[in-house]
């Protein structure tokens, strides 16, 4: 540079907005659609999770229900500093099997979904038709057709921009995100096996008082030992860890082959048509086999939830942090997408390829056969009741629980 020139270049810098003076988050509505144990955590993690949301709606099939969750929420020690953005009033509490609708077609931003997941590929494709931004807890279906829905509209969600984050707390959890980008990566070397796990105890819901066997409602009430509306342990449960391994994999298995049954778990006193243990044997694409083992047995019994990755340098133990950050850290991602204060989020469709894997798992084990991924797309499988049939006097009893070589997949 000579006589003393100046150059005309200028240098701009990107700043955080939060970290800018009087910056603060977007505040945002969100509307809790079933609010059993599961909902009235999630509202308590999304509290924790995000300091700008507001919880200003809450559905339910029943009104006890809903009452008893927005009693624990206004008592409960986690929500004491929360207590200002719980803005649910009495025109903001719906009830009954549409109710669902209500909350959807309000002015929420977010619409938060955990009621019994067989209803999850109705309410998710309402909610992605108008145009909301969604908490769906897993698993996203329990029937071949009803995950189907759900991916359709998954695509939706994708093109229309709008956000989806998954109850699959795993993927929110510091050690998995650590450990999967390491093996994704292949800072563990070439993955050669992988296991899954969840070796744990029943969910029985016990027999509610002055109900008839086949009321609605007792159903729904129990909806734990209706494959119905809980898909089997496979599918509600021991998916968290069966997403794991497609996480890790970056897709799904191609086919499996399984086998369970029903030794300690009540069928006939319980009415349910549930397994209590399954054991299954997927293969993906490129050869590398996973298997699956899950079983509900009284407390007593061993116990192990965990995923186990081999490869060739040798064994890793896949385990939550201690505390389950994942709860809360799904909600704060969840807010920053919606916001564009993070990255953008979308897990609707990687969720319901690992919903559809542990279908294509209890499947294998109910039928006998090995069943392939194509099968499970192309199947007419549906479980779930028709809106005629929504009452509390509907005829739903317990089909009997499946038997290899007498069961037929669809």
């Amino acid at each position: 540079m000579t006589g003393g020139a100046v150059t005309g270049a200028s240098t701009f810098m990107i700043i955080k907005p939060e970290l800018v003076s009087g910056w603060a988050p977007a505040k945002l509505k969100a509307g809790l659609v079933g609010c059993g144990g599961r909902g009235t955590q999630a509202v308590m993690d999304m509290m924790k999770g995000d300091s700008a949301v507001e919880l200003v709606a809450m559905a339910d099939a029943f009104e006890d229900r809903l009452e008893g969750s927005l009693r624990e929420l206004k008592r409960s020690p986690e929500m004491a500093a929360h207590q200002d953005r719980l803005q649910v009033g009495p025109d903001r509490r719906f009830v009954g099997f549409d109710a669902y609708k209500k909350i959807i077609n309000s002015d929420v931003d977010v619409v938060m979904l955990a009621t019994p997941p067989g209803w999850r590929p109705l309410h998710f494709e309402a909610a992605i038709e108008a145009g909301k931004h969604v908490f769906c807890e897993k698993p996203f279906g329990t029937d071949c057709t009803g995950v189907q829905r759900f991916m359709k509209a998954a695509q939706a969600s994708e093109q229309k921009k709008l956000t989806v984050v998954s109850g699959a707390q795993r993927r929110s959890d510091p050690a998995y995100l650590e450990d999967v980008k390491k093996l994704q990566d292949g800072a563990m070397g070439q993955i050669q096996a992988l296991y899954a796990y969840w070796v744990g105890t029943p969910v029985i819901h016990p027999q509610p008082a002055n109900l008839q066997a086949n009321d609605f409602d007792y159903i729904h009430r129990r909806w734990y030992s209706y494959v119905w509306l809980c898909g089997d342990q496979i599918v509600e449960q021991h998916l968290h860890d069966i997403d794991v391994c497609n996480w890790i994999m970056g897709t799904h298995p191609v086919k499996v082959i399984a086998m369970g049954g029903a030794n300690f778990r009540p069928t006939k006193d319980q009415q349910s048509n549930i397994y209590d243990h399954l054991a299954a044997d997927f293969e993906f694409a490129n050869g590398v086999r996973m298997s699956s083992y899950c079983r509900q047995y009284p407390q007593g019994c061993a116990q192990r939830v965990s995923e186990l990755i081999v490869t060739n340098n040798g064994r890793y133990a896949l385990a939550q942090t201690r505390g389950g950050p994942g709860y809360v850290n799904e909600h704060t991602k969840l807010m920053k997408s919606i916001r564009g204060d993070g990255p953008y989020i979308n897990e609707a469709m990687a969720v319901a390829e690992s919903t559809m894997t542990c279908i294509m798992g209890r499947e294998a084990a109910y039928s006998g056969l090995e069943i392939t991924w194509d099968m499970v797309m192309n199947s007419k499988q549906d479980l779930m009741p028709k809106p005629d049939q929504w009452n509390y006097k509907a005829h739903l009893e317990s089909t009997p629980i499946p038997i290899p070589g007498t069961y037929k997949f669809v």
